[in-house]
């Protein structure tokens, strides 16, 4: 059990650990570049590394001492982590859907794509190693937060190779002559990418309050039983 505690700590500081690194890449490029999607994709591992730091400090919690005193709470940390989770992820996709949009509105956004490709390349490796790392190890932890730390990452993955195949089209407009339409390639992406991934955070917050409802009924089936028999 304790090797299992300290292998899904260890998970979540390397996860932490990556999406600090993706994340000061893809916003550092993205507004160098003045690219929305490279933006986008460096925001998501921002907002991952302050999602898994909360999910580090829920697991420090859980299996701490003083966690153990208060059981009728402590089955309640992990859905409602991970019902944050799919909020904050879905507040994020939202808002970068309506910053694309008012791009296309505003005439689309020229963006170096030779560079774009390169980053969207080492993102995409970066992003797929580190999914494949948790997903594989953290089978062995059985913890529902290194499972959902998984999920982001496959999402970021996802994302990754969107915007390679993104770029890789604007390329081949602009080498076609159609350079006037390779502009609108970028907040497409992240039209695209924004829209469709809104349906993943969307079912983890479903997963977590259902969980969540059935915890509390629990809850309140102990306690009702408790007052019954201290009344008999």
């Amino acid at each position: 059990m304790s090797c299992s505690i300290s292998l899904e700590k260890k998970l979540l500081t390397f996860s932490t650990a990556s999406a600090l690194v993706f994340a000061l890449m893809g916003i550092g490029l993205g507004v160098w570049m003045g690219s929305l999607v490279i933006l986008f994709d460096g925001a998501y591992s921002l907002v991952s590394l302050f999602l898994t730091i909360i999910s580090l400090a829920a697991a420090w919690y859980i299996r701490s001492p003083k966690a153990g005193q208060n059981n009728a709470n402590i089955n309640l940390i992990e859905p409602a982590v991970i019902a944050f989770k799919g909020f904050a992820i879905t507040l994020m996709c939202g808002a970068s859907f309506v910053s694309a949009v008012l791009a296309i509105l505003a005439g689309g956004r020229e963006v170096d794509t030779g560079l774009a490709l390169v980053f969207a390349v080492i993102n995409l490796v970066g992003c797929l190693a580190t999914y494949w790392l948790l997903a594989k190890r953290g089978s062995k932890t059985k913890s529902a937060l290194i499972e959902a730390e998984s999920k982001q990452w496959l999402m970021d993955s996802v994302i990754s190779a969107a915007v390679m195949a993104g770029f890789i089209i604007a390329s081949l407009l602009s080498y076609a002559g159609l350079a006037k339409y390779a502009v609108f390639a970028d907040p497409m992406m992240v039209v695209i990418a924004s829209a469709y991934f809104t349906l993943v955070p969307l079912k983890m917050m479903q997963g977590a309050l259902r969980q969540l409802i059935t915890v509390y009924q629990q809850n309140d089936e102990a306690i009702f039983d408790r007052h019954m028999q201290k009344a008999g």
